[in-house]
């Protein structure tokens, strides 16, 4: 089964052609990192019509490097939900015009199990159930996967997502956009133990996050030292504040792996990609006897692959949208609708 994906969440103009929820036929992602860069992050109003003035040109790409007519498609998938709702909307009604044009069922996608589906790109053996940590600018989940459509959280942030709390700290220190990776490659020469943090916990919710406290704490250390005339040694402050963040969220995922009995931990999201957090998780796991599913790093940001291997069990599953389909910018991974 052929399935054209098409994503359009945040900042990515993204399509992608997936054979039965596996195999990528092709796949185009036409960033706006350097549109956003000069503003320190995502303008939603400019991602979106940079998503319009895009979307015709990569899905035609997407379609000539698959090397398919429409007439060789199954189904057309489109993230419909999370995300900002302007960018949201172009991807989805583009979608529904190709879906009237061509005759082909709709597949609504949600932006967080197209992320968890990555793994199923990057290892075609892996199969539910299992635990996942999803984590990107946006979101902070612990998920079971119980099946390729049925979803339980575990935790979730109650404040800032990670990825969110790693731009904002980034651009404190006058690191460009996008914060979080370039954060990371700062933080490879640091000492992580060179600034104190505090490592925050939800009392009576043992596995959900919270990260503002966090930020705020390294935010304070920023404005202080510039107070004082100082010199923060971004090094050390990156690596001290990239080891916290990534201690909150592994030492709350091996908790819920080892309370829930899960043998299988996957990873998603932007924030997968990073460095500490997979190599933190690498351990966790060998200590443990845990199977870990990394995606490919061109797998962990936001793309339409990712969203075409989701698709195909959504379509085995029934779901499948009438041309009333609208995007909403906050939808729950376990319960959506469309």
């Amino acid at each position: 089964m052929k399935i054209l994906a098409i994503e359009s969440s945040c900042d990515e103009t993204a399509a992608a052609v997936v054979e039965d929820g596996r195999k990528i036929l092709s796949s185009v992602v036409a960033t706006q990192i350097e549109s956003h860069k000069v503003f320190g992050g995502v303008v939603p109003e400019i991602a979106s019509r940079m998503h319009i003035e895009a979307i015709s040109g990569v899905v035609d790409e997407a379609m000539k490097k698959a090397g398919l007519d429409y007439t060789d498609l199954d189904a057309i998938g489109v993230t419909y939900a999370p995300g900002l709702i302007g960018a949201l909307l172009v991807g989805v009604n583009f979608a529904k015009g190709l879906s009237l044009a061509t005759g082909l069922p709709l597949i609504p996608v949600h932006h967080l199990r197209g992320h968890i589906a990555s793994n199923y790109l990057t290892f075609p053996e892996l199969e539910p159930p299992f635990m996942c940590l999803v984590v990107s600018g946006g979101h902070s989940h612990i998920v079971t996967v119980d099946d390729y459509t049925s979803f339980k959280i575990i935790g979730k942030t109650r404040d800032d997502a990670a990825g969110e709390c790693l731009d904002k700290v980034a651009r404190a220190m006058g690191i460009p956009y996008p914060g979080g990776v370039n954060l990371d490659k700062i933080a490879v020469n640091g000492n992580e133990k060179a600034y104190s943090l505090p490592h925050p916990r939800v009392e009576g919710s043992e596995f959900d996050f919270s990260f503002s406290g966090l930020k705020t704490a390294a935010i304070n250390i920023i404005h202080n030292a510039e107070q004082k005339g100082e010199k923060v040694n971004r090094e050390d402050l990156c690596a001290s504040y990239l080891n916290a963040v990534t201690d909150c969220l592994c030492n709350n995922t091996v908790k819920a792996m080892k309370d829930y009995g899960f043998k299988k931990l996957a990873l998603a999201g932007g924030v997968s990609a990073n460095s500490v957090l997979r190599r933190k998780m690498t351990e966790f796991a060998d200590e443990n006897g845990w199977q870990l599913f990394l995606p490919e790093l061109s797998l962990c940001g936001d793309n339409a692959a990712m969203i075409g291997s989701q698709a195909y069990y959504e379509y085995l599953k029934g779901n499948i949208a009438s041309t009333h389909l609208n995007a909403y910018a906050t939808m729950p991974i376990d319960n959506p609708v469309f």
